[in-house]
């Protein structure tokens, strides 16, 4: 798997994000563009302890035990359950919110250390290589979503 804390695979994911116009349209699910790219960039900043997530308590117990099959995944599955802090139904600026989510991904280029949030919110403590794989195949899911 490539990785976002590897310089040339973080510039290969904001190629594809620059990609991206106020046009495309999902090939699934209920966003809009620019409602992904505040998606997948406030996704990005619950790494870096940016944005605050309320787990239920059951899900504090339960997301752990099913980190590894979840991260196992080849990809992600189109349409699978999101936090309601990542669900939107206003629309944003489109080149803000692009140029936000390209800036806080390349935050990842620093390395591991980069990222402040060792415990997920949801799924627990995280390894590096579980962080990657988390973004990976998050943010790849999201642009396959639109098509790029």
């Amino acid at each position: 798997m490539k990785s976002i804390f590897n310089p040339t695979n973080n510039q290969e994911i904001i190629l594809r994000i620059n990609s991206l116009s106020s046009d495309s349209k999902a090939l699934w699910g209920k966003m809009s563009v620019d409602q992904m790219l505040k998606h997948c960039n406030d996704a990005v900043l619950v790494a870096f302890n940016e944005k605050e997530l309320r787990i239920p308590f059951i899900w504090k117990i339960l997301a752990p035990m099913m980190k590894n099959m979840i991260l196992k995944k080849p990809q992600f599955d189109k349409n699978s359950p999101t936090a309601k802090e990542f669900k939107y139904d206003t629309n944003f600026d489109f080149e803000t919110i692009k140029n936000e989510l390209i800036t806080n991904f390349s935050r990842f280029q620093a390395g591991f250390d980069a990222i402040s949030c060792k415990k997920h919110p949801f799924w627990g403590y995280m390894t590096a290589d579980e962080w990657n794989n988390l973004h990976w195949k998050h943010i790849d899911n999201h642009l396959r979503q639109f098509g790029v």
